[in-house]
């Protein structure tokens, strides 16, 4: 069967969210005053990062909210200093959410991959990402004009990886499950989610990781490999 639907993800398959979230993170360093905290930011980032992992593994399973994940991501690294104020810790993703959308840094080869794809597939965003933010990242990152539409999980009201969420963006983009590919770099979020659904995956695997449990339609290294395959 030939493909003619691609559902892809947005963060750290298109968007460099690792480079552009260090960025905007370093800035919440400096002008938060953070030093009085942490003595450098690589200090404060080797801390919040290994828990913003967990905490986002816990939203996709639906064990924990978004406004849990949002609060406790930014109190669990300064709550042993006496900080444990989830307004505080609001305000302050508040802040750091809208200073991403201004950032645009891609992945390698992000743009000439869609400008090979757009006249041969109908494109669409499937994302786990906030609303607040998505749309603005796309359209600031001279995204927008190659895809149909945007699906996000809160629209959804289930993330990715559980099967309902690629019912949901089938139906609404009026895809054929045997006609849809699946482009991402999450393992469990993209890949296994796609799978379970059976819709055909490409897995961005940058960094050569095993698959765990069975082998993926097909694992890219780079984006620009995805041409042999479409």
């Amino acid at each position: 069967m030939q493909y003619k639907n691609l559902f892809i993800d947005l963060d750290d398959t298109l968007w460099d969210i690792h480079k552009n979230g260090k960025e905007c993170l370093e800035e919440i360093y400096q002008d938060y005053g953070y030093e009085k905290f942490y003595p450098t930011f690589e200090a404060y980032y080797n801390v919040y990062m290994p828990g913003n992992h967990h905490l986002w593994g816990l939203y996709r399973q639906g064990e924990i909210t978004k406004e849990e994940l949002i609060v406790e991501r930014f109190l669990a690294p300064v709550r042993v200093f006496g900080i444990d104020n989830p307004e505080y810790a609001k305000r302050l993703s508040d802040d750091f959410l809208e200073r991403t959308t201004y950032k645009t840094r891609l992945i390698e080869g992000t743009l000439d991959l869609l400008d090979y794809l757009k006249s041969k597939y109908r494109m669409h965003i499937l994302s786990n990402g906030f609303r607040e933010v998505q749309f603005k990242k796309i359209e600031n990152s001279g995204l927008k004009p190659y895809f149909d539409k945007v699906i996000l999980s809160e629209d959804a009201a289930i993330n990715k990886p559980h099967p309902d969420i690629f019912t949901y963006a089938l139906k609404n983009t009026n895809s054929r499950r045997d006609q849809t590919v699946m482009i991402g770099d999450s393992w469990d979020a993209d890949i296994v989610g796609a799978h379970r659904s059976r819709i055909a995956q490409i897995w961005f695997n940058p960094e050569g990781i095993a698959p765990d449990g069975f082998e993926p339609t097909y694992t890219v290294k780079t984006l620009a490999e995805i041409k042999e395959i479409l």
